[in-house]
């Protein structure tokens, strides 16, 4: 919770902002602090405000780094089936019982404390299936739910194949090896298992298509009932070629298409001219083990055959001119699903010391931004007694459209100057800081719950405006990334610039507050966004000139 302080700090520094709010701050009141999400706030609030009275407990002691990392650890354990109670950052008798099932059940020394490398590898866990993805989404459906990953994972991590696989080293009846590893990779995201997809009709197709006397493979996804590999139009196609060094793979985004449709030169495959009109083939992610990026045709070869009557009343409007356009078909969920897998494939997220490419390394800590925002909103709406997720969503679906001045001003006004415009906005609206803080919270989880990124935005952009700075580094992510804004490099730099001119000067992170070196990692990132050299990390050093923080008492 703020503090008054708080307030009067805000309201000190609004005096000096110049600009004013689009729009009647009113509506922002009148659509949230009357209705289901504001009256529970309130309610809340007051609560909490008794109890801190009553039971006063000093700052050093309940925000410090060690009970952020126990209740880290009690969230983990609750969350793969090991009942640690209620994440308070104690851990007492039902956690130590918690941590000694956990390790059972991996086959460590069941002694009821973890080591760092249990810990380390639990809460990684957590927040790798907090992500999402086709192996998360058939460890849930398996026997042992989802604590199955735990399993997974540690094998993977050792190099090991997951129980359950059973083909040989050679492959599914004798395919190769790159070929069975797709199935399988194809299998984790669908109902039927890898052996009923090779049993579907249409599913693998043989041919020689680089002519060098051996069988070439082509897997058609669109056939194996998961709309994971699917577009709105298409589906993911892979193409593996044969190489003296074994099977390389081609990714496309097709429909409709045999084996006739592609032709390969050794390893590198592409989809035959008369083919891309009926069906635009795009680059995949390339994936490990000699993937190779599937050649894409020039995207105007689909759009650009012009309307064959010009006295048509739409004939010369551009209907895809607009460059906000295609952020607002992209799904963040989806992409986060597939970011996870070749997270999974590299062996984990980058770091500062293994970043190779800094818009994945971003993706990568967008996606956990966005989970850590979904589980803390989805507690605070546990909360609220009596409230259903339909009212709740209905209620946040205002959120949005009430700040939308400011988020069509995201990709024009400098970070500064549109946080003095949201702060106005803020002092003008009917709602207490509190309630704004905790409205923003919940409809910051519903936004990215269901994919509304106006939602999720307008959330992220009222948690900087009251002053909480280290939200904008989902502005950041949002701008480098796409979602829901177009795309500027410029805009994205200053927005995560002041995440961290934040954190560097001793405000608490709020996603991942585990990982110090995580703001390293995006200004690194950050920075190599432009094309320039990626600045290595340095640690921020204490000093005393950092700014206030403020009790929540």
């Amino acid at each position: 919770m703020l503090s008054k302080s708080l307030k009067t700090a805000l309201a000190a520094s609004i005096v000096f902002t110049s600009g004013a709010g689009s729009v009647s701050a009113d509506n922002l009141g009148a659509a949230l602090v009357g209705g289901l999400i504001g009256g529970a706030i309130v309610n809340e609030v007051q609560r909490n405000n008794r109890n801190n009275r009553t039971t006063r407990r000093s700052t050093s002691s309940t925000y410090s780094a060690a009970r952020e990392q126990n209740r880290e650890t009690q969230t983990s354990l609750n969350y793969f089936g090991f009942p640690a109670g209620t994440p308070d950052g104690v851990m007492g008798r039902k956690s130590r019982t918690a941590v000694g099932q956990y390790q059972a059940f991996m086959g460590f020394p069941t002694t009821g404390k973890l080591s760092p490398y249990e810990r380390d590898f639990l809460v990684s866990s957590y927040s790798r299936a907090q992500i999402g993805g086709p192996q998360v989404i058939k460890a849930m459906q398996g026997n042992q739910g989802v604590r199955g990953l735990l399993h997974v994972w540690r094998d993977e991590a050792a190099g090991v194949r997951s129980a359950g696989l059973s083909y040989s080293g050679s492959g599914y009846g004798g395919m190769p090896i790159e070929v069975s590893q797709a199935v399988d990779e194809i299998a984790a995201s669908a109902e039927p298992s890898a052996e009923q997809l090779l049993q579907r009709s249409g599913f693998m197709h043989l041919a020689d298509l680089n002519g060098d006397g051996k069988n070439d493979y082509m897997i058609d996804t669109s056939v194996s009932g998961s709309s994971f590999w699917c577009g709105a139009t298409h589906c993911s196609v892979m193409v593996f070629a044969s190489t003296p060094q074994g099977y390389q793979r081609n990714d496309f985004m097709a429909r409709g298409v045999t084996t006739a449709s592609f032709s390969c030169h050794q390893g590198v495959c592409r989809m035959n001219e008369d083919t891309q009109m009926a069906s635009a083939a795009a680059p995949a992610a390339p994936a490990p083990g000699g993937t190779v990026m599937a050649a894409a045709p020039a995207p105007v070869a689909v759009a650009t055959a012009p309307a064959p009557a010009p006295a048509q009343p739409l004939a010369g409007i551009q209907l895809f001119a607009a460059p906000a356009a295609p952020a607002a078909t992209l799904s963040l969920a989806s992409h986060c699903s597939k970011l996870s897998l070749l997270t999974g494939s590299n062996g984990g997220y980058m770091t500062a010391a293994t970043m190779t490419d800094p818009e994945v390394a971003l993706g990568e800590q967008f996606c956990l931004a966005r989970s850590y925002a979904i589980n803390t909103g989805e507690g605070m709406v546990a909360k609220l007694g009596g409230v259903t997720q339909a009212q709740v969503d209905s209620q946040c679906d205002a959120f949005g459209p009430a700040v939308q001045p400011f988020l069509a001003k995201l990709g024009t006004s400098s970070s500064q100057a549109l946080v003095g415009e949201v702060q106005k906005f803020v002092l003008q609206s009917n709602m207490s800081i509190e309630q704004l803080a905790n409205t923003a919270g919940i409809c910051m989880f519903s936004g990215y719950r269901r994919d509304n990124m106006e939602v999720a935005l307008g959330a992220a952009l009222i948690m900087v405006g009251i002053g909480q700075r280290p939200y904008a580094e989902l502005l950041g992510h949002h701008l480098s990334q796409g979602f829901g804004v177009a795309k500027s490099t410029a805009q994205a730099q200053d927005w995560y610039g002041l995440a961290l001119t934040a954190l560097e000067a001793g405000a608490e992170p709020v996603f991942a507050p585990g990982q110090p070196e995580r703001s390293g990692l995006i200004k690194a990132a950050s920075a190599g966004l432009s094309g320039g050299a990626m600045v290595k990390p340095v640690p921020a050093a204490a000093s005393s000139s950092a700014l206030p923080t403020f009790s929540s008492d």
